[in-house]
């Protein structure tokens, strides 16, 4: 094990897994907003977003990919190091992480079941920049409408079809981060 991996973790686990939490869930809670998160360091290609989302939100019970370009050793060891979490291929994860490209096709991953549509997955999107434009967003905690950069709108359209099954997603870029839930309409 290179000393990489065991770097990087939270430097105060209660106080900055408590804030980072908070963070994911009010992106969740009100998507196209873009909200701040910080306080990990994985090795490249992920991001400050996405490394913190995973040492807050994974555990030894929490199955997780890593797609394409961020299927590296070095990331490999520091996830098994700071979370345990078990490293599958895209059928048995709840969290997928990597870059648009990487992560599709989207019916790879579990979408939950009618009578467990909280077994799904959720994909860690890693995006070159994080701008409120492009798809409009409707649906619940958005007021009237919101906007926010996605990468394939038909995609997102047909995972909103299929609620309440189907997959949720965050967004991270830098430090920054934003979500869209299953529940969110998008045109």
């Amino acid at each position: 094990m290179d000393v990489i991996e065991l770097e990087g973790g939270f430097t105060d686990a209660p106080v900055q897994s408590a804030h980072a939490f908070r963070a994911a869930m009010s992106a969740l809670a009100r998507p196209g907003r873009i909200e701040p998160i910080q306080g990990a360091v994985a090795p490249t290609p992920l991001s400050e977003a996405a490394a913190t989302l995973l040492l807050t939100l994974c555990d030894p019970e929490t199955p997780v990919h890593l797609a394409g370009a961020h299927d590296t050793d070095a990331l490999r060891g520091w996830i098994t190091f700071h979370t345990g979490a078990p490293l599958v291929g895209p059928g048995a994860a709840m969290f997928a992480v990597g870059t648009w490209g990487a992560l599709t096709p989207l019916d790879a991953y579990r979408i939950g079941t009618p009578e467990y549509p909280d077994r799904s997955a959720t994909l860690i999107v890693e995006m070159e920049g994080l701008t409120t434009q492009v798809a409009t967003l409707r649906g619940p905690g958005i007021k009237d409408t919101a906007t926010l950069s996605l990468p394939d709108l038909a995609a997102f359209q047909r995972n909103a079809a299929l609620f309440p099954l189907g997959l949720d997603f965050y967004f991270t870029c830098g430090r920054s981060l934003a979500a869209l839930p299953r529940t969110t309409k998008v045109s």
